[in-house]
């Protein structure tokens, strides 16, 4: 039975895991363009809520990267800030969805006892 140290460090380490995927989330889901809160719904729609004290700064962060170009849309009564992949940001994403499937086999391998089909 897991102590509550052992709860709050495991809480923690997953929280280290999360943090690490959390771009390649939002890229993977910018295929059209979304405004903040239609990405947030998106992503928790498949089970991978982002909270909107993160998502909102890492799409600023990933715009001024280069990764996401924005646009406003003032057509509505609330105006709303669209993102969408940059031609840049669609190549980062396609070499990091590369770079984390290389490394799920990986995983996989050391923690399933898989064969990586290497013998």
């Amino acid at each position: 039975m897991a102590t509550g140290s052992t709860e709050e460090l495991v809480d923690s380490l997953v929280v280290e895991l999360r943090r690490g995927t959390l771009v390649l989330s939002v890229l993977s889901q910018m295929g059209h363009p979304e405004y903040g809160y239609s990405l947030a719904q998106k992503l928790e729609e498949k089970d991978a809520v982002i909270e909107p004290g993160t998502l909102y700064p890492l799409l600023r962060r990933l715009e001024k990267q280069n990764l996401l170009v924005s646009r406003w849309d003032t057509s509505e009564s609330r105006p709303r800030k669209y993102y969408e992949l940059s031609e840049e940001g669609n190549e980062v994403y396609e070499r990091l969805k590369e770079e984390w499937l290389n490394l799920s086999r990986k995983l996989n391998v050391l923690i399933g006892g898989e064969n990586d089909g290497t013998d």
